[in-house]
């Protein structure tokens, strides 16, 4: 097998022997796979992976076709289509991971856009609905609407019947994420609470500063769920709104969970996210697709903050794509 190592805060590919399933595991033959914020943080020696994962490879979601199973797996059979979240290692032509993390992939979907589906949707679905309560109706707001699990928000939030409301750092992404379903896009500013409105959710990807934002424009008993800190880590609070308003504040992290915690937000992702993306309803947004060799590049790529949507390396070789 091949695979992207992190090696002294570089990335080569490397050939590596490949493993053999044992117990519940899979091996997967991988076609492609997402890149996430993670993952660069990884590759700068500051996010290690969670133990029982490659300490060097990244990789954190995947599509692919199941190549060998271990005699523990009850479902799975070599040649199912699969796609999952995993703990490190999907930047790789295979990939060792446990049956109950994959979820089935029907025919319609394209395999390489596939790979950038489950880390987006699994956490949009888990952050709008396990975390922050999100009721049909409701209003909800999505700071960076358009990195991918942003607009993954969009669509999961417009399937449960919310509002939404989304802000971005760039006119033409809030423009595309209305072709997504965002009923209301506002460039991100520091007086743009005002034109935000009152909401009941915060799905809140930036961090930082923005929380002072979330906070004001919650309704009482509203939901903040933080889920990316682009913004930094520190931020000043007006606890006294808080306390008024019977806020909840939530942090929220998949790769950080037991693998029994990730299935269980699997399972959710595929009764209630999983058929729409089957059928075509809803869709992932690539935004640009690396081949393995350019792997490097595609990292580059992404701490540039210029895509829209998601960015998936190609693990099958051949020429790198840009998506339309």
């Amino acid at each position: 097998m091949r695979a992207l190592v992190i090696d002294d805060g570089k990335l080569r590919v490397e050939e590596r022997p490949t493993p053999t399933p044992e117990a519940d595991q899979v091996l997967v033959d991988v076609a492609s796979a997402g890149l996430n914020r993670a993952d660069t943080m990884q590759a700068r020696g500051l996010y290690p992976a969670p133990p029982g994962w490659p300490p060097d490879v990244p990789g954190l979601e995947f599509a692919g076709t199941v190549a060998a199973t271990g005699r523990g797996v009850k479902a799975l059979n070599e040649g199912d289509r699969v796609l999952g979240i995993v703990g490190g290692g999907a930047h790789a032509t295979h990939l060792i991971t446990k049956e109950d993390l994959c979820s089935r992939l029907s025919d319609e979907l394209d395999m390489v856009a596939a790979g950038g589906i489950p880390e987006a949707f699994i956490t949009a679905h888990d952050a709008l609905v396990t975390q922050g309560d999100l009721r049909p109706g409701q209003r909800v707001l999505i700071h960076g609407v358009g990195s991918g699990v942003g607009t993954a928000a969009v669509q999961v939030a417009r399937l449960l019947g919310a509002t939404t409301v989304g802000t971005s750092r760039t006119e033409a992404k809030l423009l595309k994420a209305e072709e997504l379903g965002l009923d209301q896009g506002v460039l991100a500013s520091e007086s743009m609470a005002d034109e935000i409105g009152e909401v009941d959710v915060v799905i809140d990807l930036i961090g930082g500063d923005y929380l002072a934002t979330d906070v004001e424009v919650c309704r009482v008993r509203g939901r903040i769920v933080i889920v990316g800190l682009l913004a930094g880590a520190r931020t000043t609070l007006n606890l006294a709104a808080v306390l008024s308003k019977r806020l909840t504040i939530r942090g929220t992290t998949l790769r950080a969970r037991p693998d029994y915690e990730k299935a269980l937000a699997a399972r959710a992702f595929e009764r209630e996210v999983l058929p729409s993306l089957q059928h075509g309803d809803t869709q992932v947004v690539v935004d640009n697709v690396f081949m393995l060799d350019d792997a490097a590049a595609a990292y580059e790529y992404m701490l540039s903050n210029e895509g829209y949507g998601k960015t998936i390396i190609d693990c099958r070789g051949g020429l790198g794509r840009t998506a339309e």
